[in-house]
């Protein structure tokens, strides 16, 4: 995970096209969210108590292909759930403008859970901390872990990310973004960075939450 390391094998080293860049190709995506899984079956003991719950929409394959990857490594089946931070985003009274809701599907409640939060890109930390607010509405989790795909600092709250696919250093102006997210594990996809924001995938700074 050291950023300052060459590209490897799935991390891809494409030359910039429109100004857009990657830097997880899907093959570098699907060995680092094996490695997270390994990281969270090593670290907790009690496969069966726990709970994925994506950040939509990035979030939502990247829980599913883990989900599906604890289920090779462990042979258990994992609560997968989908929890929207919209209305608990700190800068709502800071626009005029209708929020966009997500989808919400928590199949249980996560009370005496350990909670794995799943997001693609993490920057300032207000997008969990939100989810972290939201949580508490399904239950009180045992405990709560974080994963990130992408790291790309400009931390704003103090928030840990457990498990981390790549530290990418960013300047606070360029876009990050998962391309391919519709939910589908089986698609491919990309991490891209971008110096402005584009229409094609989700862009996952959510900012300034």
């Amino acid at each position: 995970m050291q950023s300052d390391h060459p590209p490897g094998p799935g991390i891809s080293g494409s030359q910039p096209t429109n100004g857009v860049r990657t830097i997880l190709d899907d093959t570098g995506i699907r060995r680092a969210l094996m490695r997270i899984a390994h990281e969270i079956f090593e670290r907790n003991d009690e496969l069966e108590n726990l709970y994925l719950v994506a950040i939509p929409n990035g979030g939502i394959p990247l829980a599913r292909v883990l989900a599906s990857n604890l289920r090779q490594i462990a042979g258990v089946e994992i609560t997968v759930g989908i929890l929207d931070t919209t209305l608990y985003r700190d800068d709502l009274a800071l626009t005029s403008e209708r929020p966009m809701l997500r989808v919400t599907e928590m199949p249980s409640a996560v009370d005496d859970r350990t909670v794995v939060l799943v997001d693609d890109v993490v920057k300032s930390g207000r997008t969990i901390r939100a989810a972290m607010d939201a949580l508490m509405d399904f239950g009180r989790p045992k405990i709560v872990q974080v994963v990130g795909l992408v790291d790309r600092g400009h931390r704003e709250l103090p928030i840990k990310l457990d498990y981390v696919g790549k530290n990418v250093p960013t300047s606070s102006g360029e876009v990050v973004h998962l391309r391919g997210n519709d939910g589908d594990p089986s698609r491919e996809l990309e991490v891209v960075v971008s110096s402005k924001p584009t229409d094609e995938g989700h862009v996952s700074d959510r900012s300034p939450v």
